[in-house]
């Protein structure tokens, strides 16, 4: 399979009670508009996935990542735009430093009770909520899944735990 390969990023507080989200509200053609997302996006040809997701915190939120945990993996196969495939390399971010900005070129950030977000009291992709928990567990296991997509939508869920 030849996919998109990205960044899929959860800066949490201090408190680690929160998580900095991007409401993506900028562009009405964006495939996410409108839709909260952890910080990320498509890898460099010259870059390790930790060097993406550090330049793309910093661009998208003005911090720099000071520790990275990966929490695991994600293959999307028909995700992307005209069926794309994509494998997303997600992480917890729990050191940082500087001061998030208020918005990027894709949306206003926002700093969200991570209770919030396992609840779905915020609107973002349905399909996360099925690895959303994996992320922020309080003893978290690094996980490996795929999630096929077809029409915008998730198809199933499965995943590994090591």
């Amino acid at each position: 399979m030849q996919a998109i390969i990205a960044t899929l990023g959860y800066v949490l507080s201090p408190s680690r009670d929160q998580v900095l989200m991007v409401r993506r509200d900028t562009r009405p053609d964006d495939l996410h508009y409108g839709k909260f997302n952890g910080l990320g996006g498509k890898l460099e040809p010259d870059e390790d996935v930790v060097s993406g997701l550090r330049r793309e915190v910093h661009e998208e939120a003005g911090l720099d990542c000071t520790t990275v945990d990966l929490a695991g993996t994600i293959s999307w196969p028909g995700f992307g735009r005209g069926g794309a495939n994509w494998f997303g390399f997600i992480f917890r971010v729990p050191a940082w430093t500087g001061t998030p900005l208020s918005g990027n070129d894709e949306g206003s950030l926002h700093w969200v009770p991570v209770e919030d977000v396992l609840a779905a009291k915020v609107p973002m992709w349905e399909s996360d909520r099925h690895f959303l928990p994996l992320v922020f567990a309080d003893k978290p296991r690094v996980f490996h899944g795929i999630m096929p997509f077809a029409d915008g939508k998730a198809l199933s869920w499965s995943y590994s735990a090591v």
